[in-house]
């Protein structure tokens, strides 16, 4: 495990990273752009979704569930149909039910042996315990926008992370690694905290950043899934 011997921890992003958010989002929105006769590809989609939601998220803050609704207003605004208050609540309501990625369970109950796992994600309280439980891993720390009142990319998360993992930094922190698939909201914070980043490029070979705004941001290291991170830190390897 060389150039890791020192890690103690890994945060993650929850969203994207742990759970495939995009085939969340697409099957929930997607029925209802069908049910208005409404004709927009994938990309574009979560193109949409991936303004509306940073956008809502970089000003005052409001629950998660909220930003959903409201995101799925714009998009539905920007497509020019009119949804209804059953269709504008879907996104929060299918949440529970997003998948994990197939690499998901497993390799974090790999990396439990070796590391404390904590949660920094843009969520709920009450949305994150559902997923918690489809997990099935019980995490060291977990930190929610409902806690610290606001949304990555602002640092909260990743402060309070560091703060209750006892690894405040002082220069550069080697106690911690950020994992997350996400440039915008994970990696470019991360890096601007001195914690060292890896990230988690589930759209590698797909074009454009899918659900998540385009960021110039530049990890530590890159791995495509969570096997390749357990492979990354194993200590046989070094």
């Amino acid at each position: 495990m060389t150039g890791f011997a020192g890690v103690k921890a890994l945060s993650f992003d929850c969203y994207g990273t742990l759970i495939d958010w995009e085939s969340g989002i697409l099957g929930a929105l997607r029925p209802v752009l069908s049910r208005h006769g409404v004709v927009c590809d994938d990309d574009r989609l979560l193109g949409l979704y991936a303004g509306a939601e940073s956008a809502l998220e970089a000003g005052p803050y409001r629950p998660y569930r909220e930003v959903l609704r409201e995101a799925t207003r714009r998009i539905a605004a920007e497509l020019r149909f009119d949804p209804s208050a059953e269709e504008l609540s879907l996104l929060a309501d299918s949440l529970p039910g997003w998948p994990p990625f197939p690499d998901t369970i497993e390799s974090l109950r790999t990396l439990q042996t070796r590391f404390r796992l904590a949660i920094a994600s843009n969520i709920d309280d009450d949305l994150f315990a559902a997923t918690e439980r489809r997990l099935g891993v019980s995490f060291d720390l977990v930190t929610t926008a409902q806690q610290v009142r606001s949304y990555k990319p602002a640092p909260a998360h990743l402060m309070r992370t560091l703060e209750k993992l006892g690894v405040a930094p002082k220069g550069k922190v080697v106690e911690l690694m950020h994992v997350a698939q996400s440039l915008f909201h994970d990696i470019g914070p991360a890096k601007a905290l001195g914690i060292t980043t890896v990230w988690v490029n589930r759209r590698s070979g797909r074009p454009g950043p899918g659900a998540t705004p385009p960021s110039a941001a530049r990890p530590d290291y890159e791995v495509p899934d969570l096997r390749g991170l357990v492979a990354l830190t194993d200590p046989a390897a070094g």
